[in-house]
């Protein structure tokens, strides 16, 4: 099994587009399941990665890690006068459908994340994410609720309070100039 975790994180290392990293992973088994429209831009497989289920529209940003066991039966089974050996704890991962997931962020074994949930970067999850919410910090608390960021962020589009591009991963000239003039309009402005 080590080779095949060890052939399936170089494999997912050579695909460039993270949607087809989530197909790759499908097709593979490397998950207990990957539903559709699925993007998982880590390229490190995780152990026991059978343990977790991505469901439909789920965005899994960079550097998430998850963690489907823990490794402190062995400190446990070298502590002096210890009789009984500690065995290895595993737990399952599930991430609900219309789900994302910021960058750097960790979730721990025996973690349901419900459906229409956005966890920020570097978040912390130890512990069930209700349905319909956002989430950040270490550990994740809920900061808000998930329609209300949908509504916002719409809102902030229309009135063009933040920059956007139609380029998937390239951006034209037109705008990176346009980032750099709200990034200082931003700054010379009363609005925020």
């Amino acid at each position: 099994m080590i080779f095949k975790r060890l052939w399936w994180t170089i494999r997912l290392c050579m695909i460039g587009d993270s949607m087809k990293r989530a197909d790759y992973a499908r097709a593979s088994g490397i998950y207990g399941f990957v539903g559709k429209q699925v993007s998982i831009m880590p390229r490190i497989v995780p152990l026991y990665s059978e343990l977790i289920k991505i469901n439909d529209n789920v965005i899994i940003a960079s550097n998430v890690t998850f963690l489907t066991h823990d490794a402190i039966n062995y400190m446990l089974n070298n502590c002096a006068g210890v009789q009984k050996k500690f065995k290895e704890r595993i737990g399952c991962i599930e991430i609900g459908k219309n789900s994302f997931i910021g960058g750097g962020s960790t979730i721990l074994y025996d973690v349901k994340i419900g459906e229409n949930v956005i966890v920020g970067a570097d978040s912390f999850v130890n512990h069930d994410l209700p349905s319909n919410g956002v989430y950040a910090g270490c550990p994740a608390r809920k900061i808000g609720d998930y329609a209300d960021y949908v509504n916002k962020r719409m809102k902030e589009e229309e009135k063009g309070l933040i920059t956007t591009t139609e380029h998937h991963q390239h951006l034209t000239a037109a705008d990176i100039k346009a980032a750099w003039k709200h990034f200082y309009e931003k700054r010379n402005s009363d609005i925020y």
